[in-house]
């Protein structure tokens, strides 16, 4: 995977306080240079709806649209997590963690768990997917 793709896209829900956390703790920007950012909630932009066109469903992970192709879920952060600088705590952790495909798999249904049970606990519905 290249680190030099042009146009990456991350979308990603934010009323999710891990996603969009997670979206602006690690550095894509440093390594990549212009990311994309789209919270399916609040947008209408043609990316959402080509994800979700796609096949994926966007209560089920973020995704990533870059020069090769759209990812999803534990592709996304496992993708991510080899794409960022090794600068902060956070990103070290973060890729020493999903560094691994096969840990990223194993550990991606507890994380997206955990997003359901917190957004259930806020109120909030689910995205739509007739954006």
């Amino acid at each position: 995977m290249s680190p030099t793709m042009d146009n990456c896209v991350i979308v990603y829900d934010g009323d999710c306080p891990f996603c969009a956390r997670y979206v602006k703790m690690v550095r894509l920007r440093d390594a990549l240079g212009p990311v994309r950012l789209i919270n399916a909630r609040e947008s209408d932009d043609p990316q959402v709806l080509r994800v979700i066109d796609a096949g994926f469903d966007l209560n089920d992970g973020m995704a990533m649209i870059d020069g090769t192709g759209i990812w999803h879920g534990a592709d996304v952060v496992h993708r991510m997590a080899l794409m960022t600088t090794p600068a902060g705590v956070f990103n070290r952790v973060n890729a020493l963690i999903f560094r691994s495909p096969t840990l990223t798999r194993f550990l991606y249904p507890i994380l997206r768990f955990g997003r359901n049970a917190t957004l259930k606990l806020m109120g909030r519905r689910p995205i739509s997917s007739d954006q």
